[in-house]
């Protein structure tokens, strides 16, 4: 066979694998693959003389095209026990909830238009009326794409081209190395620190304000405490000052605990209600925290500033799409119904460590049937987190299946889990141990997780 050569490309295009890889991935891209696959045989020929075969050249250029056409999102497995895992998507969406907004979104939608009327209407008004009857407010809501969004929204209402007061203490950093200064800057407000680090009083502000000030700042230091020698002030204080001031008063609430029966999990997490009476102007928090939706940033704004707020044309810049609202508006019906626990993130979190430590026996049980002798397994009493900035004091008590392979190294094991299949499973690394926390496993995850450690084929160290 010293005189065989590879395939043509126009014959590999004939062949009823390519024909069907043309079908699914289109006619360019198909023969993009095959050109590529066929260089790589080759290349390699050239080295080994091993003339690539017709059916080789065509299973990597399948391999290729599914590599090319992945989408840019997988679905991940999270056992790290950290329930709102910025990484991860944070709050993870209920399948009801998904196939609910699926039926609203698979046509037109009444976006802006108010049906009974007949003419415009604006989006937030669906939304609006279910946070106002979960709430019991006449706050206005206003929706834009993230907290950060909301925070520049807020700030350039009230106070583009004049003064934010803002204590030193809450001069936070949030994710991604986005400072508190930064959004101020970019929102035209001008910032006025106040106070020090560690303590802010009432007459700090009052000290501060000038002709100038046009709004005073509260954020919740949610990812963070400062804890000792401390004092600041509330957000009831700040308002009265506000009003005695003529200021207007901000609140970014962050989180956005909506749900009083999980206070107890997040300690320190001010809730929605409790912020709203103490009547600021403004307050705004994330939509994919606590209130356990999509990403987006919820201001629930004082009627008598609504209006401001809606004609900012910064407002057309930050606004979301159906799909958002239609996700935001599912999960408050949620609320609304009583049907906290189909909100997944709520669910995670009043998880009981009993519970928990029975599902890592049985799971301990299950991986042991699959794979007999190839890991070391025990139940491990671990700590997990709520993760997103909330609660950054407070573990969360979170029994672990602790894993160690036989034949390998847990950093080898962590990787294969992470890296080295379908779906992806992010666990934890201890004191040499792979930890895959019952916590944040969602249904029909534990299944995953044993085919995905029968999968492991071990090394030698």
């Amino acid at each position: 066979m010293s005189g065989a050569r590879p395939p043509r490309m126009d014959r590999l295009l004939a062949e009823p694998g390519a024909l069907a890889l043309a079908r699914e991935f289109g006619p360019a891209e198909t023969k993009r693959a095959l050109r590529q696959a066929l260089d790589a045989g080759v290349a390699r020929w050239r080295v080994s003389g091993e003339v690539p075969l017709a059916g080789d050249v065509i299973r990597e250029a399948g391999l290729r095209l599914a590599e090319a056409f992945r989408p840019p999102l997988r679905r991940v497995v999270n056992a790290t026990g950290v329930v709102l895992h910025t990484n991860l998507g944070r709050a993870p969406l209920s399948r009801p909830l998904l196939r609910e907004v699926e039926g609203i979104l698979a046509g037109y939608v009444d976006l802006e238009m108010d049906l009974g009327a007949g003419r415009r209407g604006h989006r937030d008004a669906a939304l609006e009326r279910a946070f106002q009857d979960l709430l019991g407010t006449e706050y206005g809501v206003v929706v834009v794409n993230n907290n950060a969004a909301a925070t520049l929204l807020l700030l350039n209402t009230f106070s583009s081209g004049r003064e934010t007061l803002v204590s030193r203490g809450e001069l936070v950093e949030i994710g991604g190395g986005f400072r508190m200064p930064e959004v101020m800057k970019a929102s035209g407000a001008l910032l006025r620190e106040v106070g020090t680090t560690n303590r802010t009083r009432v007459s700090d502000y009052r000290r501060a304000a000038g002709p100038q000030s046009a709004l005073i700042l509260k954020v919740h230091t949610s990812n963070y405490r400062i804890l000792g020698f401390t004092e600041e002030v509330s957000l009831e204080a700040l308002t009265e000052l506000g009003r005695d001031l003529g200021l207007a008063v901000g609140f970014d609430l962050g989180s956005g605990l909506v749900d009083p029966t999980a206070a107890s999990r997040v300690p320190d997490e001010p809730t929605v209600t409790s912020a709203l009476a103490a009547r600021p102007d403004a307050l705004c928090f994330s939509g994919d925290k606590l209130l356990g939706a999509c990403q987006a940033g919820i201001l629930l704004v004082a009627p008598q500033h609504v209006s401001a707020f809606r004609a900012n044309p910064l407002l057309r810049a930050l606004r979301v799409d159906k799909v958002t609202y239609s996700l935001l508006a599912a999960a408050v019906d949620r609320y609304r119904r009583g049907r906290r626990l189909e909100i997944p993130v709520l669910a995670l979190l009043d998880r009981e460590a009993g519970d928990l430590r029975r599902r890592a026996r049985a799971l301990l049980r299950r991986v042991s049937r699959s794979c007999p002798d190839r890991f070391h397994l025990e139940v491990a009493e671990a700590e997990g987190r709520t993760g997103a900035g909330s609660a950054p004091l407070t573990a969360l008590p979170s029994p672990a299946l602790a894993v160690v392979p036989r034949s390998g190294d847990p950093e080898d094991l962590e990787r294969h889990l992470r890296a080295g299949g379908d779906p992806p499973v992010v666990t934890q690394t201890s004191e040499g141990r792979v930890l895959i926390h019952l916590r944040t496993l969602l249904p029909g995850d534990e299944r995953d997780v044993a085919r995905r450690l029968s999968e492991y084929p071990g090394r030698t160290p």
